[in-house]
């Protein structure tokens, strides 16, 4: 491997060159603990857990103590503990038996660190599939969208003709409940029911529609008051709304004209 530098090799260390120590350091494997080392060499080598060979692991593991002292001492004080640890279990487990001694009262030396590291892979495993599970701001990012407030201004719709018709028939329907006889016939005015309507619509508040016809009248009387609608918005003298398609319709007085009235009458 070559070294270049502005195009040229480097072949030699330049002697104003300062490296600090420790400047450079791999890590091929990390551990936990004392334990966690242990789990690692026990899997590596395919052993078994409840049948662990004291001598083979004490080896490999005080082999990991050397290197660890001569690259991090801070962090061989915890593992020495369980170095300790297994060269008592390995003590222990050369120790001649008493003859007279029962194998099975006699406790294994190893069953104490046996169910230490059981419990530690029990925890281990737990922490890795928590560590797999989604993660807020890790696997899973909010999104925040900044959305314009939109205003709509939906427009009264237009009252037509074929809806006051249509207003006007369900009058008439409701008419035929009420339908009489009638022995004389009774004059009807088309300006003397303008005059009446105005009355009615003459307030600031609207009036329904319906309420401007009276049934008892019959056919002949809500005709001719229909005919005094017609007559008043032909001469604008009345506004005529509607919220909606098919809503109920209502009826005013024009402003425009009521002014003027009252502009005349001051003067």
């Amino acid at each position: 491997m070559q070294v270049m530098v502005q195009g040229e090799p480097i072949v030699e260390l330049p002697q104003d060159l300062y490296i600090p120590p420790n400047a450079l350091e791999v890590f091929l494997e990390t551990f936990a603990g004392p334990l966690d080392l242990l789990l690692y060499l026990i899997k590596k080598q395919n052993l078994d857990i409840l049948n662990i060979p004291i001598a083979q692991i004490t080896r490999q593991y005080i082999e990991y103590i050397e290197l660890m002292q001569q690259m991090q001492l801070e962090l061989a004080a915890e593992y020495l503990v369980m170095a300790a640890m297994l060269a008592e279990i390995k003590s222990r487990m050369l120790l001649p038996k008493p003859v007279n001694a029962d194998e099975q009262d006699e406790e294994d030396p190893r069953m104490q660190l046996i169910k230490q590291l059981q419990e530690y892979e029990q925890f281990k495993i737990a922490a890795e599939q928590l560590d797999q599970l989604p993660r807020w701001e890790r696997d899973v990012l909010p999104i925040g969208l900044a959305t314009p407030e939109i205003t709509v201004e939906q427009p009264l719709p237009q009252v037509q003709l074929v809806e006051l018709l249509r207003a006007f028939h369900q009058v008439l329907v409701r008419t035929e409940k009420h339908a009489h006889h009638q022995i004389y016939r009774e004059p009807l005015s088309v300006r003397e029911r303008m005059t009446c309507i105005l009355e009615q619509v003459g307030g600031e508040s609207f009036t329904d529609f319906h309420r401007l016809f009276a049934i008892e009248e019959g056919r002949a009387g809500v005709v001719v008051t229909f005919i005094a609608i017609l007559e008043l918005i032909k001469q604008a003298l009345i506004e005529v709304v509607q919220n909606e398609a098919f809503a109920p319709i209502y009826i005013k007085a024009n402003c425009a004209i009521r002014d003027e009235e009252r502009e005349c009458d001051a003067s």
